[in-house]
């Protein structure tokens, strides 16, 4: 099969890739809908992915399509059945997993390969965090469902509330989903990033203020004159050190933050330990998802909350990926593009 195989640093290849034979339990989905990610771009420009992926390896994390093979003894699926695969499961059994915190878990089972014609599911994915489409949607929509979650695990993590003024730094694709499941929350949003086609997005999506921080510095700067006072929840989204410590000087006292956007392992970033201490601010962070957020995101895309059409600006082949991937680390600004594997 024709596939996207990460190499190294920079270095993503369309070449043939083996079909493995399927084991007990497992499923060979036909991809249908294969989507762009921040993470893939991150683990482009770095090479590979502790956790996730260590080349050479097929690429990409967000898939729906369908079943096109299913083991003998793989039990309650049917060829042809359409279906949204996450990147990951848990393994049931660890402290984290039976204390609510599968995220965390000590044997998290990660998927990567959806930048090809198709894909084995492994078996614990298949039990855990493979699910079922309605017949009315899309692929491109459901294949929504990985990036979402995480972000659903962020919104759960923060504790929204309505009428809280959040404010999100970042207008990427994770800032924007941030954005319309906190408007879906009654939540009071502000956006701020660059880029206007970005910004506008936000807008669209129900934001009550974005801000262009253009070529700050300091992107606290323009910031605090929009609202001196700060805000409930600040959701940093970006994963840069420069914007976990401006997340610092626009939260209100007594609010929260979360440091969403991951930094490059070994990063540090300087914090004024007075300044959360008399502020009495909460801090934190959100990593991954669980098979809880898993199925609520999944719930949001069926029910038509989060759309495709709000998030995909783009489409490629998996032919043009390598050029894709080299126009993203120069600064594209497309919001999400669908890969057509066939």
């Amino acid at each position: 099969m024709r596939a996207a195989v990460l190499h190294g640093r920079e270095d993503v290849r369309v070449e043939e890739a083996p079909e493995y034979p399927l084991k007990p339990g497992e499923v060979r989905v036909k991809i249908g809908a294969a989507l762009t990610c921040g993470t893939d771009l991150k683990v482009y420009k770095r090479g590979y992915h502790a956790k996730m992926i260590v080349p050479p390896a097929v690429f990409g994390h967000e898939l729906a399509g369908e079943i096109a093979e299913i083991h003998p003894d793989t039990q309650g699926w049917s060829r042809g059945e359409r279906v949204v695969v996450a990147n990951s499961a848990p393994c049931g059994d660890c402290f984290f997993c039976q204390h609510g915190q599968e995220n965390l878990c000590d044997d998290l089972l990660f998927l990567n390969g959806a930048y090809a014609e198709s894909i084995v599911v492994p078996a614990r994915i298949v039990e855990k965090n493979m699910l079922r489409l309605a017949p009315s949607t899309a692929f491109k929509d459901a294949a929504l469902t990985e990036p979402l979650a995480c972000v659903v695990q962020g919104i759960r993590d923060t504790s929204l509330q309505e009428s809280q003024r959040i404010l999100i730094l970042g207008a990427g694709p994770i800032g924007l989903m941030f954005a319309a499941l906190a408007v879906n929350a009654n939540c009071v949003v502000t956006v701020a990033g660059r880029g206007e086609s970005r910004l506008r997005k936000a807008e669209s999506l129900g934001a009550a203020r974005v801000v262009d921080v253009g070529s700050a510095k300091d992107i606290a700067e323009p910031l605090k004159a929009v609202r001196p006072e700060g805000w409930d929840i600040v959701i940093e989204a970006i994963g840069k050190p420069e914007t976990w410590e401006a997340a610092l000087k626009l939260v209100r006292k007594g609010g929260t933050i979360n440091f969403f956007g991951g930094c490059p392992s070994g990063t540090t970033v300087q914090m004024d330990t007075g300044l959360i201490h008399y502020s009495n601010l909460k801090l934190l962070a959100s990593f991954h998802h669980t098979p809880g957020a898993i199925r609520e995101a999944f719930s949001y895309i069926q029910e038509g909350v989060i759309r495709a059409a709000d998030f995909v600006d783009g489409e490629c082949s998996l032919e043009e990926l390598p050029q894709l991937f080299r126009s993203m680390a120069a600064g594209n600004k497309a919001v999400k593009t669908l890969i057509n594997v066939r």
